[in-house]
């Protein structure tokens, strides 16, 4: 079940959640909804699932080519998933698993035994089969979280939307279930669509990510493509620490800070300022120039605590910057606060300043 959404537009009073955005989602496909509060992700995915409206005059919503922007939320089929789980305290998992289920109009309800039968399977599937008569506050976090996805794919949704799904729970206990979320999509194939403002979430679990900024959409494409090949200025800056610099398009060259890069794009184009941006594990540091264009700096503060090293530097022409190094690298530099080191970029992403933001 594919879906599409054309040219919708969503303005609550004067401000402007949505503008314009369309969207295609593949068959299958789990595609992440990615921006900062107030980007519009959030109105964009209850919208398709029909909990809100788009304003008149907005395009189609499809399901696998049918139309159903008209149409009410219970008749859409969608399973959502919220971020604060909404179980029923007073039901056993069981029961909110069943509830879907049992609420139906009574000619499509199904019987007593295939419910069981339904719940059952669906609590294995989730990996909380011994849990059944278990109520929610006898639950973590996670075995919640999972609930609440049980109880959306009791209905037998054409479609998935989860809305922060990790959002309420420990950092450990949301990578735990981003790898668990992955496998079982990997199992079921369920068209999913999910919204998050975590971008490491968004790289590991989708197929494809869309990045959105102030109801707009700024990047469509693999976690590969919106993390190395970044279309906007917003896209390289939310997608994690990067380093920024002015500097100036020259003949093939771009200069910034104190050193010059092969940048083959833009060749017999007039001179025009840039910004370009350096991300902190695209930068090579040595104790010594390495005959490769370099910067020098100062090291002004260390972060060693974890699988990589953070380094804050002060760059001699006064730019601070951020370089990322393995534990084995920093162990052979032996550095230590005040050293100067010279930072070599190994890659480079350029933006012609023609309209600065």
């Amino acid at each position: 079940m594919g879906i599409e959404v054309r040219n919708i537009t969503k303005t609550f009073g004067t401000f402007a959640a949505l503008r314009d955005v369309s969207l295609g989602v593949a068959t299958g496909e789990l595609v992440a909804l990615l921006g900062p509060s107030g980007s519009g992700k959030t109105t964009l995915l209850r919208i398709i699932a029909g909990l809100e409206e788009p304003d008149p005059g907005s395009g189609a919503i499809l399901f696998h080519d049918e139309d159903v922007a008209r149409r009410r939320v219970s008749s859409r089929r969608v399973g959502f998933v919220f971020q604060h789980y909404a179980l029923f305290r007073q039901m056993t998992v069981f029961e909110n698993v069943a509830f879907g289920l049992r609420v139906r109009p009574k000619r499509l309800r199904p019987s007593r035994n295939l419910v069981k039968y339904k719940v059952l399977r669906l609590l294995k599937l989730v990996q909380l089969e011994s849990m059944a008569n278990r109520y929610p506050h006898q639950l973590s976090g996670g075995q919640r979280q999972r609930v609440a996805l049980a109880r959306a794919l009791a209905i037998e949704p054409k479609v998935l939307l989860l809305d922060e799904p990790f959002g309420a729970l420990d950092a450990r206990v949301r990578q735990e279930l981003r790898q668990w979320l992955r496998r079982l999509h990997d199992e079921i194939h369920l068209t999913s669509v999910f919204v998050t403002h975590d971008q490491d979430e968004a790289l590991e679990l989708a197929d494809r990510v869309l990045v959105m900024n102030e109801g707009r959409i700024e990047q469509i494409g693999t976690p590969d493509e919106v993390f190395h090949r970044p279309a906007t200025e917003f896209v390289v800056k939310f997608m994690g620490q990067v380093n920024f610099f002015h500097g100036r398009l020259e003949g093939d060259k771009v200069h910034f800070s104190t050193m010059a890069w092969d940048w083959p794009e833009h060749a017999g184009a007039s001179t025009q300022p840039a910004r370009v941006f350096v991300r902190p594990h695209e930068l090579d540091v040595d104790v010594e120039r390495n005959g490769q264009p370099s910067l020098q700096a100062v090291v002004t503060r260390i972060h060693s605590a974890g699988p990589n090293v953070r380094l804050e530097l002060r760059a001699a022409s006064g730019e601070p910057l951020c370089a990322e190094l393995t534990q084995e690298r920093f162990r052979s530099l032996n550095l230590s606060v005040g050293n100067t080191v010279y930072v070599t970029p190994r890659d480079v992403t350029v933006f012609a300043d023609e309209s600065p933001k």
